[in-house]
């Protein structure tokens, strides 16, 4: 039963709802704004130029590839390491931090 419930959730919070103010007069103007139709939802939610957006993913779908591509082995293996390095001293200083 809890798992079902687990599984709810969620999928319950992948969807995105327009963010709401957090002020309550704010609030209560949007609320009626949305009401009488002033506003539509799908407008008071996206300020973004879709354009734009399409043309960020595109580069941060090429990124990646590019830059694994243009990187000798030898350096992809020394940014591995430092990473591992990075990760494993944190995990030491917080058995430090543990232990005292």
């Amino acid at each position: 039963m809890l798992d079902r419930i687990r599984i709810i959730n969620y999928i319950g919070d992948t969807v995105k709802h327009p963010k709401r103010p957090r002020d309550p007069n704010q609030l209560a103007k949007t609320i009626a704004d949305l009401a009488t139709g002033e506003v539509s939802e799908s407008l008071a939610e996206s300020k973004k130029n879709p354009h734009a957006v399409e043309l960020g993913r595109l580069g941060g779908l090429k990124g990646g590839n590019a830059r694994a591509k243009k990187l000798s082995k030898a350096r992809r293996s020394k940014i591995a390491k430092k990473a591992a390095n990075a990760r494993w001293h944190k995990r030491s200083k917080k058995k430090q931090i543990g232990a005292t």
